[in-house]
């Protein structure tokens, strides 16, 4: 299996603030003497990171013709089981976490964007089935700018499973669907949430939305019926960071 990598400036620079034991070696063109590339340098000969000066022949194939200006790490996959990466996600929360979970998504574009949404929300975990789902690849972390690598990302045999044991553990889920009849602004999200999101065109499967204790819409006042995968996520995951800085845990 090929190592994993994180290319590109800002998702390197991420890499390397956040969690630099991570990354096994850095390969930066023409040494990384100079402009961005040597604030890169300087990050990774503090954390001790081995760097390796690459030509352009290297670093495309590295970052798999992606746009690597000039930067890509190569870093160990994550340790552990999809239960310990949860329950250590869990455990790290407080008391009300908030979970994103993904139904499926596929376009690798999506799930980064909904990884950098994630992060920047204060999510402890994205959780998404491990079959007929996108998982973490080059092109992932690259539109996650780094969430891929600080956002724990569990993948689970059996999502439905997996949602059931939130459920006995006091976490609300809120499933997103088109036609339900209260809007995401009228749930309260304050408590311990897991938002549930579905793929591109099919939406959530039947057995997830059979798990949600509630679905909620996003209230569309123009011609268009929908929103993509991940403006949507992003919408419904900050409506959830305003409750939570508006007001305390409700109960529920």
């Amino acid at each position: 299996m090929p190592t994993p990598v994180a290319y590109g400036i800002h998702a390197v620079r991420i890499l390397l603030t956040r969690t630099p034991q991570r990354v096994r070696r850095l390969l930066l063109a023409g040494g990384g003497e100079a402009g961005r590339l040597a604030e890169l340098r300087a990050l990774a000969e503090r954390a001790g990171v081995r760097i390796e000066s690459a030509g352009e022949a290297l670093l495309n194939e590295r970052a798999g013709g992606g746009r690597h200006q000039g930067a890509v790490a190569e870093v160990a996959p994550r340790a552990g089981d999809p239960e310990t990466q949860l329950e250590e996600a869990l455990e790290g929360a407080g008391a009300a976490p908030l979970l994103l979970v993904l139904d499926g998504v596929q376009d690798p574009h999506n799930l980064g964007a909904c990884l950098r949404s994630a992060d920047a929300a204060g999510v402890a975990a994205v959780i998404a089935p491990r079959d007929r789902a996108a998982g973490i690849t080059p092109v992932v972390s690259k539109v996650a700018a780094g969430a891929a690598e600080s956002v724990p990302f569990v993948a689970v045999v059996n999502l439905a499973r997996t949602l059931r044991e939130l459920k006995a553990r006091g976490v609300w889920l809120v499933g997103t669907e088109d036609q339900a009849d209260r809007t995401v602004f009228e749930a309260d999200l304050t408590g311990p949430t897991a938002i549930v999101v579905g793929s591109e065109g099919e939406g959530m499967r039947r057995l997830t939305r059979e798990c949600c204790d509630q679905l909620v819409s996003i209230p569309m006042a123009g011609a268009v019926e929908s929103l993509n995968v991940s403006v949507a996520t992003g919408v419904v995951l900050f409506e959830a960071v305003r409750q939570r800085r508006a007001k305390p845990r409700q109960a529920r």
